[in-house]
């Protein structure tokens, strides 16, 4: 509490604050993206599954009435910078970007997998982030992958669902896209336990957590431009799908890709969905 006051007064609470909402707002629709399934799924079995889905939604009309304003969002400002950062920036650079950001998260993940008990996980990710830092020069190149230190993503909201948790109901944030009560707290904690925050803090260079959180989701956006689109033409209900994908994709995060039988989690869900590409070669995209 001491601290919290402290900070109050100074001022660096307030700044963070900024920093969060500036962020989240120029990330919008980006981080929070649903991921197709990679294993010939096309998401037909939706209607099947629906109703499960449609009884923890009880903020479904305002839920709709939030996912329609942030589509408008993403239509008239996200999408097209995504595309015009694809279009300028050749793939090489559009990869450092991405590994610099996720060298930048990597003390992050590192404390949620500890505090998973994931020790092997933990160990790969200090082990990425000593060597890209290093020898990949700040980020810049995923040395540590080719040496057999593949990247993995972990989030608070995936700590309290690892230790059973449930998700709560269906959440669709104003900026911030899909979303549940559990994965909400679990942003909000995730800035308070990142060591890169505290580092960017006492350096005085509070905009590298703004300039990163901007890079993710712009390179995220942009990686994405084709699978939105088609997951926008092909869906009957645009609205269901994303609520459905996005509970299957954090149901998948939370077993870190397990089978459910052998990784029972809260999660409502059938289907096991991979990683876009985070054990896969850099993409040309």
């Amino acid at each position: 509490m001491p601290i919290l006051f402290s900070s109050i007064l100074n001022g660096s609470f307030y700044r963070r604050l900024i920093v969060i909402l500036a962020a989240l707002t120029l990330v919008a629709g980006c981080a929070s993206q649903p991921k197709p399934a990679s294993d010939g799924w096309s998401g037909s079995d939706d209607l099947e599954y629906g109703e499960l889905d449609t009884e923890n939604d009880p903020l479904e009309l305002l839920n709709r009435f939030t996912f329609a304003f942030n589509l408008m969002l993403d239509t008239m400002v996200f999408q097209p910078v995504a595309a015009t950062y694809r279009f300028l920036l050749p793939a090489e650079v559009r990869n450092s970007v991405r590994n610099t950001v996720r060298n930048l998260r990597s003390p992050l993940i590192f404390v949620n997998d500890v505090l998973q008990g994931e020790l092997e996980r933990a160990e790969t990710t200090l082990v990425r982030f000593l060597v890209n830092s290093t020898i990949g020069v700040l980020g810049l190149f995923d040395v540590a992958a080719d040496m057999g230190y593949p990247y993995h993503n972990e989030d608070f909201g995936q700590t309290l669902g690892a230790h059973g948790m449930g998700e709560g109901f269906y959440l669709v944030l104003p900026i911030l896209g899909p979303s549940s009560p559990r994965d909400g707290i679990g942003m909000l904690v995730d800035y308070y336990l990142d060591p890169i925050s505290y580092a960017a803090d006492a350096a005085d260079v509070e905009d590298l957590l703004l300039a990163r959180t901007i890079a993710d989701g712009i390179d995220t956006r942009a990686r994405n431009i084709e699978v939105i689109e088609d997951l926008q033409r092909d869906s009957i209900d645009f609205y269901a799908r994303v609520r459905s994908l996005y509970r299957q994709s954090r149901a998948n995060d939370i077993r870190n890709g397990l089978a459910p039988e052998k990784s029972p989690t809260p999660g409502l869900y059938r289907f096991d969905i991979e990683n876009d590409d985070e054990n896969k070669s850099d993409d040309p995209n």
